[in-house]
């Protein structure tokens, strides 16, 4: 009788082998393994940077170039511990202001928010301190807040010909006047800083052959105006 049953044994030259898993597979997974680990480390480093600027000890907090935070931003040392760099506030923005620093003010800075006036103006709207999950913009009154103060440049096309008014137009709360040779003046008492006159500054239309991007009228932050009035003094 012929035997149909199917042989089970092992195979004469030893045991049955488990397969080996494929280069491929190796590669994925130490991929995975590495963009985990790199994730990781990243939010690591993030709270690390933050806690660092909270402590009395930390680095110089200076920008190295004049920058403007939202307005109810806390003090600059809580404000980077703070901060999750959630891009939020910028989502939210229906102006267009805020931006987002960069390498150029340091790794401890990058990436969190700035008014790039620029971009747009901030009509003071307190969208960024509602969504802000961290308390790093707290809300503020629109009445009263104030996040800098317009000051000419040597870019200013009325200082040489007395030919450009548009920041003295366009002014939403009359801060900006003219004097007796058509030259803009800013009432510190009045500019709140929203940064609409050098949004729609023509400055470097005007003079596209001149190098450079600042405009003929700037909002600079206040800590960078009494640094400058303590450096003249």
């Amino acid at each position: 009788m012929t035997n149909t049953k199917q042989r089970t044994d092992a195979p004469a030259d030893g045991p049955s082998q488990t397969p080996k898993p494929s280069d491929a597979s190796i590669d994925v997974g130490r991929r995975k393994v590495l963009q985990g680990t790199a994730a990781v480390t990243g939010v690591a480093a993030l709270f690390a940077l933050g806690a660092a600027t909270s402590t009395d000890d930390a680095e110089d907090l200076e920008f190295s170039k004049p920058a403007v935070r939202p307005p109810g931003s806390v003090a600059e040392p809580e404000f980077l511990a703070r901060c999750l760099r959630c891009d939020r506030c910028r989502s939210v923005c229906h102006t267009s202001v805020i931006g987002m620093t960069d390498w150029s003010d340091g790794l401890v800075r990058m990436r969190t928010p700035v008014l790039d006036f620029r971009l747009g103006h901030c009509d003071f709207c307190g969208l960024c301190a509602e969504v802000c999950p961290t308390g790093a913009i707290l809300p503020f009154s629109k009445e009263t807040t104030k996040v800098g103060l317009a000051v000419l440049t040597e870019r200013c096309i009325a200082l040489r010909t007395a030919a450009c008014r548009v920041c003295e137009e366009k002014c939403p709360y009359d801060a900006v006047t003219l004097d007796e040779h058509k030259v803009p003046v800013i009432d510190p008492e009045i500019c709140n800083g929203c940064g609409l006159c050098e949004n729609v500054c023509p400055a470097n239309v005007f003079q596209s052959y001149r190098t450079g991007v600042e405009r003929g009228i700037v909002v600079r932050p206040f800590a960078a105006l009494e640094a400058t009035e303590g450096g003249a003094a």
